[in-house]
């Protein structure tokens, strides 16, 4: 992608998605990392996010936002950055009103110099929040040691499998993480995206020690054993393929 045509690019993604929008109540995510080689980078991309894009954002009501760095996962080092929706129309809206925020492109221009490369490349995808989940649920703020964030990606060998994943979720899974005290940050259908069918959700923990046991937990309870041992939802069935990383929230992160 030609670094000037970030947000032209962006919009016509969302408009392209516009005719599948869901109903108002199931929000939209987007994911976009930044991908980079070096420290420069990484710490162009944090000034340019946390003084140029974030302040746009609070001031044209965009968000939820969160922006995290790697701890563990591939194809490090990147900036994530996490963006919740209303709605696709709100997602497509948002583009447009980036564009024609002066103070905005003031510093997008910069960011954007072909002077000095202040990333490798950009990826992005949108997500369609889960019936069940429909919206993002933000971890209560305070001081505090920031949390740990897993995102996981789960992929399928076709829509159908997908389906069946997304309703095991919706069913029960999604609600056994809630009950253990896994702390999900949000679950999404990737509409558009790369290595499709496929979903991603977001789990916040206190520690990565905890991370541990809260799973450990999770793989023995009764309810979960129960759900996955119904027929059509074996792993084998439904999933092709498992990523996950091991995120911390950036210092300036709203979502911590």
């Amino acid at each position: 992608m030609h670094r000037r045509q970030f947000v032209t690019t962006a919009a016509s993604a969302g408009l392209a998605a516009g005719p599948l929008a869901a109903a108002p109540q199931n929000a939209f995510y987007e994911l976009r990392y930044y991908h980079m080689r070096n420290g420069s980078q990484t710490q162009r991309t944090a000034d340019f996010l946390s003084k140029h894009l974030l302040p746009a954002a609070t001031r044209l009501g965009i968000g939820p936002l969160g922006f995290f760095g790697a701890v563990i996962a591939e194809g490090s080092p990147f900036i994530l950055s996490l963006a919740s929706y209303p709605s696709a129309a709100a997602f497509v809206e948002s583009m447009a009103r980036l564009a024609s925020d002066k103070e905005f492109q003031q510093g997008f221009d910069e960011y954007n110099s072909m002077t000095e490369l202040s990333y490798i490349r950009m990826e992005n995808s949108l997500l369609r929040a889960f019936d069940s989940v429909p919206s993002m649920a933000i971890p209560p703020a305070g001081k505090r040691t920031p949390r740990i964030f897993e995102l996981r990606t789960y992929e399928s060998n076709n829509v159908k499998a997908a389906q069946r994943k997304i309703r095991m979720f919706n069913e029960g899974e999604a609600a056994i993480f809630q009950r253990l005290g896994m702390a999900p940050v949000f679950f999404g259908e990737t509409l558009v995206g790369r290595n499709l069918p496929n979903l991603t959700y977001m789990l916040s923990f206190e520690s990565l020690a905890a991370r541990d046991k809260l799973w450990g937990a999770f793989g023995a309870d009764p309810e979960w054993q129960k759900l996955r041992a119904q027929p059509g939802y074996a792993d084998a069935e439904i999933v092709s393929n498992i990523s996950n990383a091991i995120l911390r929230p950036l210092d300036f992160s709203p979502i911590r």
